[in-house]
């Protein structure tokens, strides 16, 4: 069967489905906490071509590889930083089997999460040693077979863009997002509209950038809003949380029902995504609502902040046009003068 390629798709179709959480999911599925993920790839294959099966059954085009934490800064708080080619090798061929066996065009994106470290200046890892640890495993994931390579949950415009650099080399397309966590910024203080800038000027340009993770589904509407206010011209990628997380019984427990994924489904739309799937608590049956409310539904008007607010729960006063940070410096500023 042939079938368009990542960016034919993206370009041809109104929206495309992501899938949703591995983690929270894996949770549920035996991973205890402090384990690595991404051993699972080697450990528990067929754990990992489960949860990628159960994505793809509930409607998910674009299923990510199970190597969030894949690079060598962060398996090596496990002792696999040489195992970086095995790991993502292994990941992308678990992903291409269920992507491959679905019957239908399903892209395999090559998760590439951020190093744990903090870059210079301010931190100790160089530019220069980002950007290879980044090359190193988009390689890996390129060698597996993944369509696209997906750089995700970055707060730092020094990652970010040796990133960009690093995975460029692989000469795949490359979609990239941010997580905005911290009252509407990310948590180096980047805004959505300072995010569509930065990407803006990137040498080599991704076909789809956005948010993850964050806070909630209300408040990654917001950003999307932002971002795409910020560059009209861009795909962009909406990736959010199931809820807001809550601690029952021991256990991390998400708040968003399959009624609340499948508002977010669409506003997200209305807000101008292209790319929507879930992040942290999205399990199959939240995706699985997700598709059906996107599959009868037209793009709409794009929301207000009051809408989202009804629909989907409080967003951040930046998101309401309220710059605190940016004032409170301008007020720290005057007291200085």
């Amino acid at each position: 069967m042939s079938r368009p390629s990542f960016t034919e798709a993206l370009a041809s179709r109104p929206w495309l489905l992501a899938d949703g959480a591995t983690g929270t999911n894996y949770f549920q599925m035996g991973l205890e906490s402090g384990d690595a993920p991404e051993m699972w790839n080697l450990e528990h294959p067929e754990r990992v071509r489960d949860l990628h099966r159960r994505f793809i059954a509930a409607g998910a085009d674009i299923i990510l590889t199970n190597t969030f934490g894949g690079n060598r800064h962060r398996l090596k708080l496990h002792n696999a930083q040489e195992r970086v080619r095995e790991i993502n090798i292994a990941a992308v061929k678990n992903a291409r089997a269920e992507a491959d066996a679905a019957g239908r065009p399903v892209y395999v994106g090559g998760s590439i999460g951020p190093t744990g470290e903090i870059l210079q200046p301010v931190g100790a890892l160089s530019h220069d040693d980002a950007v290879a640890a980044f090359a190193e495993q988009a390689m890996a994931l390129k060698e597996g077979g993944a369509d696209v390579m997906w750089i995700e949950t970055m707060s730092s415009e020094e990652e970010l863009k040796a990133a960009v650099e690093g995975v460029a080399k692989a000469g795949l397309p490359i979609v990239t997002t941010m997580s905005f966590d911290t009252n509407g910024r990310t948590m180096m203080g980047i805004t959505p509209k300072a995010f569509g800038a930065i990407t803006a000027a990137l040498p080599v340009q991704p076909v789809a950038i956005g948010a993850n993770c964050g806070v909630g589904a209300s408040e990654l509407i917001a950003t999307v809003l932002g971002i795409s206010e910020a560059r009209p011209d861009a795909a962009v990628v909406a990736k959010g949380n199931c809820g807001i997380p809550q601690y029952v019984d021991g256990h991390i427990h998400y708040t968003g029902t399959p009624e609340l994924m499948a508002d977010y489904a669409r506003i997200a739309l209305d807000a101008g995504a292209r790319i929507i799937g879930g992040c942290c608590g999205t399990s199959p049956e939240h995706l699985a609502a997700m598709r059906k409310s996107l599959e009868s539904y037209s793009r709409g008007e794009r929301p207000s902040v009051e809408l989202i607010e009804q629909k989907l729960g409080p967003v951040s006063e930046l998101a309401k046009g309220v710059d605190t940070a940016a004032a409170g410096a301008a007020r720290r500023e005057r007291r200085r003068g």
